[in-house]
């Protein structure tokens, strides 16, 4: 798995979000200087998420997105999943996207194996990490650095 600039940014997004108050609407520009993203690239990204169901939006003056469901219930691996696709290194491994390999036994392929504890370890760190324990080691490293 790599991380696209697509992916990154949404979630630095997604997490910047989380961050702000619950009852809050938070305009693209806005998160786009905080966090330094081109508005343009940004505005795709949320409204992927948004047609996700990740998010939501308010039109007008005091227009903006805002998280669907609480950051507790919205975990890291769906974020990435729904911007960069699957999480696994190959594709003979992949839970989404599984495709065959050439090799000559996919039950026995050594590789195939070593990819497959690699993938369920990134998901393991990815879909039971929520924007809620990320904020919250913001907040821990905030406190210790100061």
């Amino acid at each position: 798995m790599k991380l696209s600039k697509r992916g990154e940014y949404g979630l630095r997004a997604m997490i910047a979000l989380a961050g702000s108050s619950p009852d809050n609407v938070v305009r693209i520009k806005d998160i786009a200087d905080e966090q330094q993203i081109p508005v343009k690239y940004l505005e795709q990204i949320l409204l992927t998420l948004k047609n996700a169901g990740l998010l939501n939006s308010k039109m007008g003056l005091n227009g903006g997105y805002y998280l669907s469901a609480p950051p507790e219930s919205i975990t890291l691996g769906h974020i990435i999943r729904v911007l960069d696709g699957p999480l696994a290194p190959i594709r003979c491994v992949s839970q989404m996207a599984y495709e065959p390999c050439g090799c000559p036994d996919e039950e026995t392929c050594g590789l195939r194996l070593i990819m497959l504890d690699v993938r369920n370890a990134i998901a393991e760190i990815l879909d039971h990490t929520t924007l809620a324990d990320v904020t919250a080691r913001i907040e821990q490293a905030r406190t210790l650095s100061h």
